[in-house]
């Protein structure tokens, strides 16, 4: 049969696996799935307009051998790029603002690239912008292209020739909704241009930011000023209207705060064990948003943009997060057991008499015990299970060890679990959790405290 091999890291490029959502959409009627473009060998969707791009520079002789790569980028295009000029042979000079994560830029670096942050807070049109210091470095080295991302319409051209047909193909055309977020514009207008000439009934949701022109614009066809403002969200959201962004395609724009972005990412990680980035957390929480518009019959397709390596010293930095008031919504465990009025552990061991277990319940007000042998916890026993017990059986066996009844013992979770998740934990068989706090004291949690602390 031969080998099967690849040339060259850049056929690696495309055919990202379509993948189902579950616990963290529980609550929305849809079928959700994600694009993850993280599977791309530069970790994110980029690496396909990047490529396309030079492959358009090249036909068209703009870039010739030994030749300069120049691009203004937020990282990822950046690396789509940095793969590209080492397989081919080109050198590669980035600007990016200051608001990108020090992951991204090193990332480039190792590269070969050279890097230059330019500052956030400026007008495009100013010279130290990171659109102006490309362009103006582009006149001046020979034998160099600026790529310019947000109006070389190659960038449109990838997503149509290859993320459209792919997302079509893998849903069987049966998707309804697309959910992408919004910066240079060519992943939303290429992929809906592609899925709208096969269905026009298919529905665009572009996810914009807090301090982006994008949806007034939309909504009004007025570019205010005053919407834009610096933001936190990577990757999304612009201060410019870029030529890939064909506003005709996008049947709606909804914005999603830099909090609610990084939350949403953060809980992507943690229920669906998918590791992404900032815009990532944006698509989702503006699913979540959005949801009372979907139906059981909808087929909902976000596209998740990049990997949430880029972000280890940002949203996925507790530190960080709570710098910018990100985790104040975010109720921990351990904020459940401050709250508790009463924190003594109550607990048998495995050879306590049944009679003298239910007796402890009844004094204490307590409804289940976990049990402990050489201070380790091996099961749970509950005042249901003992009372079912000397009920089917001669009262005698009220004398028997707890330990022959008694069930598995009730979850371990950390103190620094979630609420959100921590519900998640509960069963019908099985109400409560334990946990351990700094002190190494164990606390038994139920529902009920939950409500208390809410």
């Amino acid at each position: 049969m031969g080998m099967k091999i690849k040339n060259n890291i850049l056929e690696t490029i495309g055919n990202t696996p379509l993948i189902k959502l579950n616990r963290i959409v529980s609550d929305i009627p849809a079928l959700v799935l994600a694009k993850v473009e993280t599977f791309n060998p530069g970790h994110s969707i980029k690496d396909r307009m990047a490529v396309k791009m030079i492959d358009d520079a090249e036909a068209a002789g703009r870039l010739k051998s030994g030749g300069t790569i120049i691009e203004c980028t937020s990282g990822n295009t950046g690396m789509g790029l940095a793969l590209t000029a080492c397989v081919r042979g080109y050198k590669c000079i980035f600007t990016t603002s200051d608001k990108q994560s020090k992951e991204k830029i090193d990332m480039l670096k190792a590269m070969g690239a050279e890097v230059i942050v330019c500052p956030t807070n400026v007008e495009p049109s100013d010279p130290r912008s990171y659109y102006s210091v490309a362009e103006k470095l582009s006149k001046e080295i020979a034998n160099s292209f600026w790529c310019n991302q947000y109006d070389n319409l190659s960038n449109t051209k990838a997503h149509y020739e290859s993320t459209g047909p792919e997302i079509w193909d893998q849903t069987d055309g049966k998707i309804t909704h697309l959910i992408v977020g919004v910066g240079t514009g060519g992943t939303v207008s290429g992929t809906a241009k592609y899925l709208k000439e096969k269905n026009p009934k298919i529905k665009v949701w572009g996810i914009d930011t807090y301090g982006s022109v994008f949806k007034k614009y939309h909504e009004t066809g007025i570019f205010d000023e005053k919407e834009i403002y610096p933001y936190i969200t990577e990757g999304i959201g612009e201060d410019i209207l870029p030529k890939n962004v064909d506003f005709s395609l996008i049947d709606f724009f909804e914005k999603v705060s830099d909090k609610d972005a990084a939350i949403a990412a953060r809980r992507l990680a943690r229920e669906e064990g998918i590791l992404l980035g900032y815009s990532a957390g944006s698509a989702l929480a503006g699913l979540f948003q959005l949801k009372d518009k979907l139906t059981k019959d909808d087929v909902v397709v976000l596209i998740f943009h990049d990997h949430g390596s880029r972000y280890v010293g940002k949203i996925f930095n507790d530190d960080w997060m709570r710098e910018r008031g990100f985790l104040d919504s975010e109720k921990k465990v351990q904020d459940l057991v401050a709250a508790k009025k009463d924190k003594s552990f109550y607990s048998v061991s495995r050879d306590e008499k049944l009679k003298s277990v239910l007796t402890i319940m009844k004094d204490r007000d307590i409804s289940q015990l976990p049990i402990l042998d050489n201070g380790e916890i091996v099961g749970t026993i509950s005042e249901s299970s003992i009372l079912q017990y000397i009920l089917e059986n001669p009262l005698k066996n009220a004398d028997k060890p707890v330990s022959e009844i008694m069930s598995e013992p009730m979850p371990r979770v950390s103190m620094d679990l979630p609420l959100t998740l921590l519900n998640k934990c509960f069963t019908e068989k099985m109400p409560g959790v334990i946990t351990k706090d700094q002190n190494n004291q164990y606390h038994v949690l139920t529902k009920y405290d939950i409500i208390q602390a809410l």
